[in-house]
């Protein structure tokens, strides 16, 4: 995430996160330093993985004081292991004390997705099959969950819905099925974008390849069925399995030879990274 997106699309959500943790001040803080000491504290790694979200790290702090220095051993995308100092943060003890939660909540969450994503990407090694994320992200939090999809191996699917069209089973329903609904698409949209419709069965597919879909979305298929689908589709358009896809069940897919793999848990049921600020101490 480079310094220019992070300030245009980042930094409210970042000061709102320090809001929601400092609404008037901080009680504990302000009890025990009473005035300006200059200090440091060490970002220390506890479990092994990938690291994501540094800037955003950093950003919670010099927001709060933009004196704030700190001192990165790492970079976004570096395999991180147990015990690793990875940064030293070196400013106003305050801002140290009240940044910290909200800074460690951002590079744990971002490290968590990117460490798991980058597991899911090691089992797709050696095939065709590329890894997407979803919009199943948390509130105010895509930007940061969709970056560290990428900074782990992935890739992002749409980012919203202003970003691409893909026609869902009630989007069928409503358009009154999927020739209807694709042909909608095809008339209203741009010519530059391309229609993706989801479907259900093979009977859905092959409606969605004679109507011009561009890629299908396999929603919850058997394994038989996809693979009879991979073989419909043969360049007439692109394939991308979904539902339930997680660590568990990805090896099974492999084989399949879809285009991509969109899997929801990357961003809503990836673990954190346990990283901690530790030894705090004046200068």
């Amino acid at each position: 995430m480079n310094d220019i997106s992070m300030r245009i699309n980042a930094d409210d959500l970042i000061r709102s996160a320090l809001k929601e943790d400092v609404t008037s001040e901080d009680i504990t803080t302000n009890a025990v330093i009473k005035e300006y000491t200059l200090g440091e504290v060490y970002l220390m790694c506890k479990q092994d993985g990938i690291v994501a979200g540094l800037d955003v790290f950093a950003r919670a702090f010099t927001i709060l004081d933009d004196k704030t220095e700190i001192e990165f051993f790492c970079k976004d995308g570096d395999k991180v292991v147990n015990g690793q100092k990875l940064a030293v943060v070196k400013g106003d003890v305050r801002v140290l004390l009240s940044g910290e939660r909200t800074a460690l909540n951002y590079l744990q969450r971002m490290s968590g997705i990117a460490t798991y994503t980058n597991f899911i990407v090691q089992l797709l090694k050696g095939s065709k099959t590329k890894l997407l994320d979803t919009r199943k992200t948390t509130p105010n939090m895509r930007i940061f969950e969709k970056y560290a999809v990428k900074v782990g191996g992935g890739n992002n699917h749409r980012y919203n819905l202003s970003d691409g069209i893909l026609l869902k089973d009630n989007h069928i329903g409503a358009a009154g099925g999927v020739a209807k609904a694709i042909k909608l698409a095809k008339e209203y949209a741009p010519f530059v974008r391309k229609v993706e419709v989801e479907v259900e069965n093979l009977d859905m597919l092959k409606e969605a390849l004679d109507a011009g879909a561009d890629i299908i979305m396999l929603d919850n298929m058997s394994v038989e069925d996809m693979k009879k689908a991979v073989q419909m589709a043969s360049g007439k358009a692109e394939l991308e399995c979904s539902g339930n896809v997680t660590a568990e069940n990805v090896a099974r897919l492999v084989e399949i030879g879809v285009d991509y793999i969109s899997s929801g848990a990357l961003t809503h049921s990836s673990p954190i990274l346990d990283l901690s600020l530790k030894n705090l101490h004046t200068l």
